[in-house]
């Protein structure tokens, strides 16, 4: 075989690697996809008919089509999302409470939203003000069953079935209070707007009481070893949506 066969030859046969495996170029310049995980937390994340949902959920959706990107999002429980988005490329943690303990753990991109955790009472009782939960005497106070507000209120003395009232979940502690059944209840201000609109009530049905967390805001965590650039490819997609209404308009969709 002479030498301008055998180059053909070699030509033909790297023509048809690349036809089957593809070419690392094109391999490198592809985007990345990003696998969001998340918990039942409504109206922020929930899962509806199979379908991921909520404020969270529809903000990144708008966040990785502004930055050009793809998307998937689990709904699952908490520990499960933790340990599905860790140590793997491109996945993102949500809605992630934003704190000191955390900084280390995550890159982050937000705010998402504030998160305010607020005892209430319903606007047609006479008025009542806590300064602290010693002052809950025999009042019932209502909150879900093993959540972590729970166990932090079962730490600081509170007795269930004596101050505490322990629900399933969010829409069944309105509603207990709704029927009388207890005096006050521990909520997410976004979880009572969305679960009183479900009931065909506005946010203005409720009192708020006292201030029980406040100041934190909810966040997108990534691993910490996700490149920088697309941390920041995605901050500056979630600022530009905030400036503009589309942030807004979600926003009273969800809460009002």
């Amino acid at each position: 075989m002479d030498f301008k066969s055998l180059m053909r030859r070699r030509d033909w046969m790297a023509a048809g690697l690349l036809a089957c495996c593809g070419s690392p170029v094109s391999a490198q310049g592809e985007e990345p996809q990003l696998s969001g995980f998340t918990e039942s937390l409504a109206p922020l994340n929930y899962e509806e008919h199979g379908q991921p949902r909520g404020f969270s959920v529809e903000l990144l959706e708008m966040v990785a089509e502004q930055a050009g990107l793809k998307l998937s999002v689990q709904v699952l429980p908490w520990l499960r999302s933790v340990q599905m988005a860790r140590g793997r490329p491109n996945s993102l943690l949500f809605s992630l409470t934003r704190t000191a303990e955390r900084e280390d753990q995550y890159r982050w991109v937000g705010p998402i939203s504030e998160r305010r955790l607020l005892i209430y009472q319903m606007a047609n009782q006479p008025a009542l003000k806590l300064r602290s939960l010693d002052a809950l005497g025999t009042r019932k106070l209502g909150v879900v069953r093993e959540s972590a507000a729970a166990r932090e209120l079962q730490a600081a003395g509170l007795r269930p079935d004596r101050e505490l009232e322990l629900a399933q979940d969010d829409g069944s502690n309105l509603r207990k209070l709704l029927a009388g059944r207890m005096d006050l209840m521990l909520m997410l201000d976004w979880a009572a707007a969305w679960h009183l609109n479900r009931q065909g009530l506005s946010y203005n049905s409720l009192r708020v009481v006292m201030a029980h967390d406040v100041g934190k805001s909810y966040w997108y965590g990534l691993p910490p070893d996700t490149d920088p650039a697309l941390v920041t490819r995605l901050q500056q997609a979630l600022d530009q949506i905030r400036r503009n209404s589309r942030y807004e308009r979600l926003r009273q969709r969800y809460f009002r």
